[in-house]
């Protein structure tokens, strides 16, 4: 049998509070989670993603960066000028050498030699500067020189 003690038996009156375990992220994010706490009225977070679940593109950034560019810089780039086109030709021509010949010379593709012969091409300082040594001829800086 048990034995009481004899004396004054002292009763613990200060509460206990227990606490549940917040839940986690993925427990949160739960269809069942959401819907009980939809059903008892709890607060419930949403967040829109950016552009979340459609496939339009939007074209305001790009417009808004084409004319910062525009601003900044002009529209049409340089185009080779007619005396370098000309003397170009006339080099190539007085070698005796056809565009392709010329553009294996100097590492291009032929469509890079019609375009500098055309003048459709922007000028570049080192295409410039292979067909210099190439053919001969003074093609950047002052021609008249």
């Amino acid at each position: 049998m048990p034995t009481r003690t004899t004396g004054a038996i002292a009763q613990d009156w200060e509460p206990i509070v227990l606490h549940k375990s917040k839940p986690k992220a993925q427990d949160l994010r739960n269809p069942k989670a959401v819907n009980q706490a939809l059903r008892t009225g709890a607060e419930i977070l949403t967040v829109k993603k950016f552009d979340a679940g459609s496939n339009k593109k939007t074209a305001g950034p790009v417009l808004n960066a084409r004319k910062l560019d525009e601003a900044a810089e002009p529209a049409a780039l340089e185009r080779v000028g007619g005396e370098v086109r000309h003397t170009i030709q006339k080099a190539r021509l007085d070698k005796k050498m056809s565009q392709a010949e010329l553009a294996k010379q100097i590492n291009e593709r032929v469509q890079v030699v019609q375009e500098y012969e055309n003048g459709k091409a922007v000028p570049n300082q080192g295409v410039l500067a292979k067909m210099e040594r190439v053919l001969g001829v003074k093609l950047r800086g002052k021609i008249g020189k």
